[in-house]
Parts: C-alpha cells; structure tokens; sequence
C-alpha cells in the first residue's frame, strides 16, 4: 500500500499489468477447461449391490417448500430399503417443522431437529445429521431441488467404480416454471451457473483437479467426510471449502451426468444477499487454505487460484474496469479524439469477455437454454454487481463473519423432471 505514496505512476502500472496477464490467463484457463470438459465420461457399470444411500435436507425458514421438496425427493429412483433421509429443522423454526410434520412423506424420509446452539449456520445442521446417517454414501439437497429421478443411481455406480473417488458433483441448472427465464437477473445467473456446472467443473474432473463443490447435490463418500471432520460450521460456503479438504486427503473429485433443476434467486434483494454470502465464505476458504498450501500441493493450489482466488479478485475489478472504459471513451468522444487508453489494454479485455461468453454460450447449449445476443451484451451489467456483492461481502466479513445470510425460496408450479440416466436392471418398487 505504501508503494502508492511512494511510487504512485510505477505502482498503478504495475498493478494495471498485473491484471491484465491475470485476465489473459484466466481466458486461457476457462478455453482449457471447455477443451477438457469435451471428453465424454464412459458410462458407469451397475453395481453388484445398491449401496445404502443417506440424503440430508437442511431447512430453515422454508415452510412454503417443504411439500414441494418431498414431492421431489419421492420421486428418487432408488431401492427403497437401502434408502433413508432427513430433513433436518432447526429447533425454533416451528412453521417449518409444522409443514414437514403435516406433509405426507415417504417412511425413509425422516424428520431430524437440530438442538439450539451456534453458528446458527447449514454446515452446523448437516454436522449434527451426520452422526445420525448409516448411508456409505450420503447426498445434500436444497429446499428448491428437483433432483433427477436417477442420479443416486448413476452416483452409486460411479463411486463403485473408483474407490478413490471421495465426491461427485451433479450439476444445478437454472429453470422457472411458467413463464420461464424472462428477467435479467434471472437469464445472468442461469447462464453463470451453465459455464460453472456444464462447462468448469467437467473441465477440471477430466483433468483430476480440485474444485469448489456447489452447495447442494454433491454426493459424498460418508467414510471421506468424516475423516474430513465433516464441514466447516463456520464458513458460510461450506460446499467450496469441503471441496479442497477432500483433495487434501488425497480424495478425487468428479461429476455427474444427471442434473438438479433449481430456481433462480429472483430480485436484486434476494441476488445480492446470496453472492455476498458466496464471495464472503470464498474469503474466508482462501484464508484457511492458503495457510498451508502445501496441503493442496501444486495441483489443489492451481485450482484454488483459478478458482476462488480469481472469483474475489474478478468480482472486486468488474465495476471499476467497466467505469474505467466508460470514462476514456466518453472523454474520447466529448474531445473528439481516440480514447488515451492502450489498445493493449482493450485487447486484453475483449479477450476475457469473450471467453466468458463462450464459457456461457457452451453451458447454456448443454443445459438446454437458449443464450442470445442480447444476454451477451448485457453480460457486462450482471458482472458489476459482482463488484457490490464483493464491498458487501468485504464488509459482512469483518462485522459478521459467520453468519449466514439466508436466501429466500418460493414454491413453484408443478414442473416434471425427465430422467437423464437410467441403469439397467435391478429396479426395486418403493
């Protein structure tokens, strides 16, 4: 910091170049990861036997989804007696636990309550769950999920197939019933998660790197997680942090083939709660991390720059960069003269936009969605928000570290969910 007084021109240009090779490389690093992610993943042989399965639903304050979500979670095509699940309540959050308790529910599904204590957090609730689960695998699901029918099939045969294969991350893809993805927040952040879950997180498996889990439907080996000591119940990104302690095992990641339908978070009020909760626990996984990178070794510390380091680093430059042009060419303009900025730098930007938008042209092809002109050029606005969600996120974690900022879920319509994969034989009735 003390550069800037010193030597201000020298800092500032040294600082400008450093992000422009950081936005040259991350470009080369999402073309890698799409090159990667196009090997297909052979299809997993049926198990001898159906492995028990454990599937924990940590709710609070979800009372209006609670019928939905059980509808979705008995549609799970799974042997039933190896089945068990739970939903697991918080103490005082009597208007859900009343919701479970009134809705019809399968008899493997259970209500689990979570005593009163702190963090209030869902890694604390999942903890407590834990030393109830008899699953050799165990699964998270959101209250929005609509899990394929068939992913705890498909999971099961993948982890039969490598024993050191600790996770495995189906994809969250992004749809609203009815009228469909018509907003702008809701189109941006469906095609965010498209690059994230069709394109990176395939791309870094096929090249047996590590990666930040997403919070929900990542599929476990129950023995890994507790070695592991189960999650963080103080980091508000759990899935992300878990994700890097398991490579630091010596556990493999992978990915799945069957989807996870969810629903976007709606208005800017429930957008910037939810980013700024990600991009604060994405801080406080690098602090924890980078305090002994050797832990990850040369690989696991790649993919945690690659990954959460240019997440906050990105989130932190958007806004700035995108006044940054704004005011040259406007000046340029106004003066009637080409804008002072280099060419260079231009150069530099164009090529990181433009990765991004393939990133997301590609996932959106593979999740069904349609990614048009328009979302691309408005692809610039999504992304300075990210600059708020980053001061916010920079603020919480230093008045309010662990608490978790809750995001808002509403019931949808009836949306019917098309299985991705079915293996063959062996099907038992419920």
């Amino acid at each position: 910091m003390g550069a800037f007084f010193v030597w201000p021109r020298p800092t500032l240009m040294a600082l400008v170049v450093a992000l422009q090779v950081g936005f040259v490389i991350g470009a080369f690093w999402r073309a890698a990861l799409a090159v990667a992610s196009l090997r297909p993943q052979s299809s997993p042989r049926q198990p001898s036997r159906w492995p028990r399965y454990t599937i924990l639903a940590a709710l609070h304050d979800e009372a209006a989804v609670v019928p939905q979500l059980i509808r979705n979670l008995s549609q799970i095509d799974y042997p039933r007696r190896q089945l068990e699940g739970f939903l697991v309540l918080e103490a005082h959050d009597r208007a859900t636990l009343e919701a479970a308790q009134a809705a019809p529910r399968p008899d493997w599904l259970r209500i689990l309550v979570v005593p009163a204590g702190s963090p209030q957090t869902k890694p604390r609730a999942l903890n407590h769950a834990l030393s109830s689960a008899t699953g050799e695998f165990v699964t998270i699901y959101d209250a929005e999920d609509a899990p394929d029918p068939g992913q705890l099939r498909e999971a099961a045969a993948r982890f039969a197939d490598s024993p050191k294969l600790g996770c495995l991350q189906a994809p969250l893809r992004i749809r609203r019933s009815g009228s469909g993805l018509i907003g702008f927040l809701d189109r941006q952040f469906a095609f965010e998660y498209a690059a994230l879950f069709e394109v990176n997180l395939p791309g870094m498996a096929c090249l047996n790197l590590p990666f930040p889990l997403g919070g929900t439907s990542n599929h476990l080996r129950t023995s890994a997680l507790r070695a592991a000591g189960g999650w963080d119940a103080y980091n508000v990104t759990e899935d992300a942090d878990l994700g890097f302690r398991l490579w630091s095992a010596g556990w493999r990641l992978g990915v799945l083939n069957s989807p996870t339908w969810e629903t976007p978070p709606g208005g800017l009020e429930r957008w910037l709660p939810q980013r700024t909760r990600w991009l604060k626990g994405y801080m406080q996984t690098w602090g924890v991390h980078t305090r002994a990178p050797l832990a990850l070794g040369r690989r696991g510390m790649l993919s945690l720059v690659m990954t959460l380091g240019a997440a906050i680093v990105s989130a932190a430059c958007h806004a700035p960069t995108l006044a940054w042009i704004a005011s040259a060419l406007m000046v340029g303009l106004h003066a009637g003269m080409a804008p002072e900025a280099p060419l260079a730098s231009f150069a530099v930007l164009a090529v990181g936009t433009i990765a991004a938008w393939m990133g997301c042209a590609v996932g959106a092809r593979r999740a069904g969605l349609d990614y048009r002109l328009t979302d691309m050029l408005a692809a610039p606005a999504y992304w300075s928000l990210l600059s708020l969600a980053f001061v916010h996120a920079v603020w919480r974690l230093i008045v309010a570290p662990h608490v978790w900022d809750k995001t808002v879920h509403d019931a949808e319509m009836d949306v019917e969910c098309t299985p991705v994969l079915t293996l063959d034989a062996g099907r038992e009735a419920a």
